[in-house]
This record gives structure tokens, C-alpha cells and sequence, in this order.
């Protein structure tokens, strides 16, 4: 059955999340305060990259399913179902999450909603929110106990996102018991569902704990693998061989032990940290002083990165032509908050190194972010008279590079893999010094 809903925040999940319920076949109406964005969105225009993520808006938008407002008061009278999607970034002075975005939306919405209507929270929040929302919701809604709150985290992967919104691996649904809201979301989900999806339903606080706790499990086996990198550079050995061999055991299992550069973007670095600083105030933070080591860790594998560049060229990156392959902060994807990719580019040019970066979808945002550094059309351009050249992020564009290629481009053949993603034999192979983090050869 179709339901008509509304979403508030059409940033990368809000977006998604509207175009993707449209494509199921509910009629969609998503909202944001941001005017220029409604008009990019009202055009077809998506305002950063996603795979799939526009043929879906356009097609949409002709039907007639998917829509875009400004209004509050349009949204409140056209939906039955409102989805919460806006961002909680981290707090500026501390590692808790913002929840500014969060409340103006309630605070807003709450007293225009005067018949029956469901607020699904999606963001990412600190535990204790959705009920301390549910409260704010029955005090400020004319409807009052008519308006239901249910939280039902997003468990998205940016250049998989609409995949992962219309083919769920599980749906996870926090309520309050006896109320309709179980039954709604059933129906929103009803594809899904359908097709086998596993349909969750559990209390406000375990349904916004299991976001943040995935998050932090990722994050803690992403800087797992790279502590076990030092371990291998201090002693001669190689960090893929041991992930390979490890990640057979079918309790460990091979994904996410891919080591490297560590994890950046818009989600694991500010969530374990988020999570960390509610912790603290639920007097719990003795449970959670091991993601300070997970978030350390991760931080000084840039460090090292900047440390293997600098010796594999000679011992100072002063005056060196430095070619960067990757600006975002993992392929498939334009997002370049806390790319380590970026963070590595940063720290070479102020070490004096003569910085090129080259990405196939995040210049535009980088150079917004590092407007100081050089950036380069393509591979061959930002490889030009390079003393070395790094691949930061494992496009891949970067992983089927031919070094061969590059003769005559580059003025030293030497290649940091900073994802441990290139064929490490075809490199030297073909004469080059290849060095990564993690490896004998570092």
C-alpha cells in the first residue's frame, strides 16, 4: 500500500532515504530549510555523489510520487509518516553529538501536527533521545499521545546507499509498546519485508544503541588490523598475508581487516566518539575506553603514511613533487569530511612537498576544504614530474592502474599504496619502488 510520508533533511541520507520510498511506491514529500538545495533537488539535480542515487530522484519526480518543500506547515497537513533524517555532527569543543538539528525539526513540526501521525527518527543520536523526543513530541503536538515517535536507524554505506535502502539487510524498529507504530513501518517496509528482510522491533534505547554499536564494531576491527600493521612493519611481515590467513576463521571473517590508511568520512570517526562522550555522561565510560585507543590508532596510521612517503623519498619531502591518487574519503562516493586522504595531502605540503591531487568524483568538494593544495585533471596530469606518487583512496580507476603507463610521466618510479590495494608485484615488476603500510617492503 501506498503511504504518504514526509522527510526532513535531504542531505545524503535524507535524500536517499525520500527518492528510494518513492521508487516503492509511497508518495514522498522531502523537506529542508535550505532553500538552493530544495530547487537543485526539484530539478533533478542531486547535490552529491551516489551511485543510481539521480536516474532514481528524476524518474520520481516525473511520476508525480516525489516532491520537494520548504514548508513545515505543507508537510504537516500532506503526511501520514514522518521520517527524521537530519544531521547530528559532532559538537565543536567536544566529542558529543549535536542534536540542534534534531530539535528544531521537533520543535517546528510538533505543533502543527494536529490528527494521528508517526515521526520516525533515522539519524544517528546519542542513547536516551528518542525518549526524551517522545516527551517533547506529547507536549508541544495538539494531537498529543496521537502522535507516535519510533526509531528506526539507518544502516547505510555511501556508493552503496540506495542498494542498501531498497534491499535492507535488516530493519530495525524501536517503539513504544501497544501503539501503531510497529504496524505502520510494517507497511512502509512492506517490499522489503516481502522479500525476506529481517523486521526488528525492540525498545528506544537497544534500537539506537545497535546503530552506533555496529559502528563502533567496524571501527574497532578497521584499527585491529592496522595496530596489527605496526606490529608487521616492526618485525618484517606482511599485514595482508595475516588478514588473509585470520579472516578464514568464520568468527573473524575477512571484511573490514583490510588495513591501511584507516577510516575517515561523515559516520565512524564522530559516531565512536559521540558514543564515547554519552558514555561518560551515563556514568559508563569505563565500557567504552577502548574506542580512545580504536580512534587513536586510526588517526596515527595518517601519521605513519606521511612517514612512509618521507622515507621513500629520500628522508625529506622538502622541494619533492608529491602526486595524491584519492581526495575522497573512501571510493564510490564525493564525501570528503575527515578524509584521511586530505589529512595526508595537508601534512606533506607543509612539510614542503609540492602536493597533486587527483580524484574522479570529490575535487570540487576538496578543493573547498584544502583550497591550498594543487589539483589535477587526471591521473596522468597530477602524476606529472612526481617523485613519488601515492593511491589514498582505493578507486578503481587507481587499482587498475598500469604502471607501465606512467614511464616518462613520473620523474622517480615510486608508488605508496596507502589501501594496500595495488598489485604489488606488477609494480616492481615493471621497475618501481613500491612501499605500503603494513608490509615487509615498508
Amino acid at each position: 500500500m501506498s503511504i504518504r510520508m514526509a522527510v526532513f533533511g535531504t542531505g545524503y541520507l535524507g535524500a536517499t532515504h525520500a527518492a528510494c520510498m518513492a521508487e516503492l511506491g509511497h508518495e514522498v514529500l522531502g523537506v529542508d530549510v535550505d532553500a538552493e538545495k530544495i530547487e537543485r533537488l526539484r530539478s533533478g539535480d542531486v547535490p552529491f555523489y551516489e551511485p543510481g542515487l539521480p536516474e532514481i530522484l528524476r524518474r520520481n519526480i516525473e511520476s508525480g510520487r516525489l516532491s520537494f518543500t520548504t514548508s513545515y506547515e505543507e508537510a504537516a497537513e500532506f503526511a501520514d509518516v514522518h521520517f527524521l533524517g537530519v544531521g547530528t555532527p559532532q559538537r565543536r569543543g567536544d566529542y558529543g553529538a549535536d542534536l540542534k538539528y534534531v530539535h528544531a525539526v521537533i520543535d517546528t513540526l510538533a505543533p502543527l501536527l494536529r490528527r494521528p501521525a508517526l515521526i520516525a527518527g533515522k539519524s544517528t543520536v546519542p542513547v536516551g533521545t528518542a525518549s526524551d523526543l517522545a516527551e517533547r513530541l506529547r507536549q508541544r503536538a495538539p494531537a498529543g499521545d496521537d502522535v507516535e515517535l519510533a526509531w528506526n536507524p539507518e544502516f547505510l554505506r555511501e556508493g552503496y546507499a540506495v542498494k542498501d535502502t531498497l534491499e535492507p539487510d535488516r530493519i530495525v524498529v524501536g517503539v513504544k509498546p501497544g501503539g501503531q507504530a510497529e504496524a505502520l513501518l510494517r507497511d512502509v517496509y512492506a517490499t522489503a519485508l516481502q522479500a525476506g528482510t529481517p523486521y526488528l522491533v525492540m525498545d528506544y534505547a537497544t534500537a539506537e544503541l545497535v546503530k552506533v554499536s555496529a559502528n563502533a564494531f567496524l571501527a574497532t576491527k578497521i584499527s585491529f588490523i592496522n595496530a596489527m600493521a605496526e606490529v608487521c612493519e616492526a618485525v618484517g611481515g606482511d599485514v595482508t598475508l595475516l588478514a588473509d590467513a585470520i579472516g578464514y576463521d568464520d568468527r573473524i571473517g575477512r571484511k573490514f581487516l583490510n588495513a591501511g590508511l584507516g577510516f575517515g568520512g561523515g559516520c565512524l570517526p564522530k559516531d565512536i566518539r559521540a558514543f564515547m562522550a554519552r558514555a561518560g555522561e551515563l556514568g559508563a565510560d569505563q565500557a567504552l575506553t577502548f574506542l580512545r585507543e580504536v580512534d587513536s590508532i586510526n588517526m596515527r596510521r595518517r601519521t605513519r603514511m606521511v612517514e612512509l612517503a618521507t622515507a621513500a623519498s629520500g628522508g625529506s619531502l622538502l622541494g619533492k613533487n608529491v602526486a595524491v591518487l584519492g581526495a575522497a574519503f573512501k571510493p564510490q562516493s564525493d564525501d570528503v569530511r575527515d578524509s584521511p586522504a586530505l589529512n595526508v595531502s595537508g601534512q606533506m605540503q607543509l612539510k614542503g612537498a609540492n602536493v597533486s591531487v587527483y580524484d574522479p568524483k570529490a575535487m570540487d568538494n576538496a578543493r573547498k576544504i584544502f583550497p591550498t593544495l594543487d589539483y589535477a585533471e587526471s591521473v596522468t596530469d597530477a602524476c606529472e614530474k612526481a617523485d613519488i606518487v601515492l593511491v589514498l583512496t582505493e578507486w578503481q580507476e587507481f587499482r587498475d592502474l598500469d604502471p607501465a603507463a606512467l614511464e616518462g610521466i613520473v620523474r622517480n618510479k615510486v608508488v605508496a599504496d596507502g589501501r594496500n590495494c595495488l598489485n604489488a608485484p606488477k609494480w616492481t615488476e615493471a621497475g618501481w619502488t613500491y612501499r605500503a603500510l603494513g608490509c615487509a617492503a615498508a
